[in-house]
């Protein structure tokens, strides 16, 4: 682990839609924030499209830029029944069925339809600054950079 207790994690997300800013949540999913973290701060993420921008959700990290890849590790689930999925949750993708990915995650647009999740994505932070942008996102958008900032 990298991530130090007692400590406040943001992500500061450039792309091309503008600047968005996520609270992570370590409290809540400590191994998905950590490894979020170092796949940041290692420029992972840079260059990375949001493939998928639908009406209620856009989902980046994936290297191959079609959902079908991943940093070649999956993760374990970490559930919680205290998050909700609302507008501005950020969660980690999984194929129905199967593992959480290691790097492709997502951003809700809306609340996620229906009942919500019937799997665990891990939550593991919120949208605190720039929804706005999140939701202009198009599948031709991509992140330029992702800063972590440590308080």
């Amino acid at each position: 682990m990298c991530i130090l207790p007692n400590h406040k994690y943001t992500a500061i997300l450039n792309t091309t839609s503008g600047q968005f800013v996520i609270e992570l949540l370590p409290d809540y999913a400590p191994v998905t924030v950590n490894n979020f973290v170092v796949l940041a701060l290692n420029g992972y993420y840079t260059g990375s499209l949001f493939w998928k921008a639908e009406d209620w959700v856009v989902q980046a990290g994936d290297p191959n830029g079609d959902g079908t890849g991943g940093p070649g590790y999956n993760l374990p689930e970490e559930p919680n029944s205290i998050l909700k999925w609302d507008l501005g949750s950020v969660g980690m993708a999984r194929v129905p069925g199967g593992p959480i990915n290691g790097s492709q995650f997502f951003i809700t647009k809306a609340a996620w339809p229906g009942a919500g999740p019937t799997a665990t994505y891990n939550r593991f932070g919120t949208v605190v600054s720039g929804m706005e942008k999140v939701q202009a996102v198009t599948p031709s958008d991509k992140i330029i950079s992702i800063a972590i900032s440590v308080t």
